[in-house]
């Protein structure tokens, strides 16, 4: 009786170890099913202040008379990239000396530009405190926009770098694509571009996970940044790789040419002009881009000394810049594309002058149709005057 006297107080010890082990247990299953179902939980119905606050985004510091400044200077832009890329495609349908499939990928190119002026206005105006009140979806059509003429800029270098291979290969000025495989490139890049703009609102997103947000784009997952930093960056250096391949190519065959012909040394250099323009607007493409990129990768590897928020602004005014060059770069390249412009522009010119002359002539007839319906109708009034006073 005193040994089991002496035992039960151990055994009571231990059922008691044993109960507070399973309440632990018990404490901490609970704790994890709250934490995942609120990992589970999404926010669809919330406004992008939440996401921001999420992101610790502090207030916009930049005052009104700053974000008017900006919204007057990126408008001027946004309007110069509109005109002047809807004159290159214009000058590319009308000019029948562009009708090759090289300048075809060019209008493409220039398309493309015109679809970032309009997602540059878009994106100004729906900034600052204003980009706090949208909800998440006019925040993917913001980004969605961006993302897709990005998309479709790096689609159409990757698509004209193919065409030249063909040509260079084919030591032809032109490529022997038909109309039917350019029409079908084209539908390819715009279909991939808006694609890939739409992946992040299709489900790749952080509004069900918010501690995969991003602090650049609150709703935007630090992988997919990752996936779109990367994968453009790849598609830069095989680009670049690309074109300096062709160039080099296209260089010694053209020495090789000029030792062995007395032709036509303009008709022998207008493959290096076209390439010239081409890697010209590569440079430029990849100057502008690249810095907002890397910012962009650093962000979704969640650099914390990294200041990523700092050059957000003027990361997307040199995106703004590539779109102003384009269009530059092209007349100044291209002898034949310039003159072209201009003509479209004497043409815009003379229509207006031809259309208020045309106006001024008619207010003119219209007066003089005036005055003489006024003097017919005081002599028909005199005439029966006179003849009323002789009866």
């Amino acid at each position: 009786m005193l040994l089991k006297g002496e035992e039960e107080p151990k055994v009571c010890g231990f059922i008691n170890v044993q109960l507070n082990y399973l309440e632990e247990i018990r404490y901490t299953t609970n704790y994890l099913r709250l934490k995942m179902a609120s990992q589970n939980k999404c926010y669809h119905d919330k406004q992008m202040d939440f996401f921001y606050d999420n992101s610790n985004q502090t207030i916009d510091d930049w005052n009104s008379n700053q974000i008017i400044m900006v919204q007057v200077v990126g408008s001027l832009c946004c309007c110069f990239i509109l005109v002047s890329n809807a004159m290159v495609i214009a000058a590319v349908i009308t000019n029948k000396r562009f009708h090759y499939p090289f300048y075809y990928l060019l209008s493409n190119l220039a398309a493309s530009d015109f679809l970032a002026g309009i997602a540059y206005v878009y994106l100004m105006f729906n900034t600052g405190q204003v980009s706090r009140n949208l909800t998440v979806r006019n925040y993917f059509i913001r980004q969605g926009l961006l993302d897709t003429s990005l998309s479709a800029s790096l689609a159409n270098l990757l698509v004209i770098a193919l065409e030249r291979y063909i040509s260079v290969i084919n030591c032809k000025v032109h490529s022997n694509l038909t109309k039917r495989r350019v029409t079908l490139l084209i539908v390819s890049v715009w279909a991939i571009s808006i694609f890939m703009g739409a992946v992040p609102s299709l489900g790749w997103n952080c509004i069900c996970n918010l501690q995969d947000c991003s602090r650049l784009a609150p709703i935007f997952s630090r992988s997919y940044l990752i996936f779109w930093s990367v994968s453009n960056l790849v598609a830069f250096l095989v680009m670049v790789s690309i074109y300096l391949r062709i160039y080099i190519y296209v260089k010694r065959k053209t020495a090789t040419l000029k030792q062995h012909t007395k032709g036509s040394i303009n008709r022998k250099r207008t493959p290096i002009k076209l390439i010239m323009t081409v890697m010209t607007v590569l440079g430029a493409f990849v100057i502008c881009w690249t810095p907002g990129l890397v910012v962009l990768l650093l962000d979704g590897l969640q650099c914390q000394q990294c200041e990523v928020m700092r050059f957000k602004r003027w990361l997307l005014l040199l995106a703004v810049l590539n779109s102003v060059m384009n269009p530059i770069i092209y007349s100044y390249r291209d002898e034949e594309m310039w003159t072209t412009l201009k003509n479209l522009l004497r043409c815009v010119g003379y229509g207006t002058r031809r259309q208020r002359s045309s106006r001024a002539n008619a207010r003119r007839i219209s007066t003089s149709q005036d005055a003489g319906t006024t003097t017919q109708t005081y002599e028909d009034k005199e005439t029966s005057m006179g003849s009323n006073g002789d009866a």
